[in-house]
């Protein structure tokens, strides 16, 4: 097994690219620990005794010395870490959010006069919109006044807009939320995930909106926050520094118990990115 190594500007952190699937979507960074315990990988980095901070990726494991370590000595410790996890098969995530789209929900039959109606106007008013600015929007389900939608891209920034044209035509309609959302998560009952989702609507999204992206909550599991990042967020190139630098520090100041901010976004699927790898753009943190 072939890894490359890239040193980074912090010269107490290096890359390692193992030239395979690192994490199937979105990042994870674990700042000690015992946050690493949700990921056999970032766990066995740990227990060379010399990490300091550990990153995952698609394709990448960023790993943070101790100040009083250094990489001659690390590096060959670091390369066998890495080269026993693949060969033990263990995933590098244990409780990486899995969202998985063929559960069966509960919606309302499509012979419903409700849903007949929002589906009309979806594809005739919004979609069309939507499509224009260079995204799409997917009618998924309808329950209990929510309509379950996949918003792609740029459509995102579209959200009120929708939400505003479907209760001016069908009153019965109350939110509009991701397709993802209709799986029932206990955690976003909690005090923690209320917290986080008030910080999120008054403070990170109306500066992320500015940059054509939306953040969303997708669940809180004891120390964990599970995120998602949508619209221009979706295969942002600075994903990384906006989740490290911005998010992850508001949510941890927020909520002291948060020890690990995990990203589940798949950012090879994003529609149209304004901001891809490459082609520089700043991150709204």
């Amino acid at each position: 097994m072939l890894i490359q190594t890239e040193d980074t500007q912090d010269p107490s952190t290096m890359t390692f690219l193992p030239g395979r699937t690192v994490l199937e979507a979105g990042s994870a960074d674990f700042s000690d620990a015992e946050a690493a315990k949700v990921s056999p990988l970032a766990e066995r980095l740990y227990q060379t005794g010399s990490v300091k901070a550990v990153a995952l990726g698609p394709d990448f494991i960023r790993v943070t010395r101790s100040d009083d370590a250094d990489w001659p000595a690390l590096k060959g410790t670091i390369l066998h870490a890495i080269v026993d996890h693949f060969m033990s098969g263990e995933p590098a995530l244990l409780e990486q959010e899995a969202e998985d789209n063929s559960i069966a929900i509960d919606f309302e039959p499509e012979t419903s006069a409700v849903v007949a109606e929002v589906k009309e106007l979806i594809e005739t008013r919004i979609r069309p919109a939507a499509v224009q600015n260079g995204g799409d929007v997917t009618f998924h389900g309808y329950k209990d006044g929510i309509v379950y939608v996949d918003m792609q891209g740029p459509a995102v920034s579209l959200r009120d807009g929708t939400l505003n044209v479907l209760r001016h035509y069908v009153p019965e309609v109350i939110d509009i939320r991701d397709f993802r959302d209709a799986i029932p998560k206990p955690g976003l009952s909690t005090p923690e995930a209320e917290t986080i989702q008030r910080l999120l609507k008054e403070q990170i999204n109306p500066t992320v909106a500015a940059h054509g992206g939306h953040i969303s909550l997708v669940d809180v599991k004891e120390d964990i926050v599970y995120i998602r990042l949508e619209g221009a967020c979706q295969g942002c190139g600075m994903a990384d520094v906006t989740l490290k630098q911005g998010v992850e520090f508001e949510i941890r100041q927020a909520v002291p118990t948060i020890k690990t901010v995990l990203d589940t976004t798949d950012h090879a699927g994003g529609t149209n990115p304004y901001y891809q790898p490459g082609k520089g753009g700043a991150s709204p943190f």
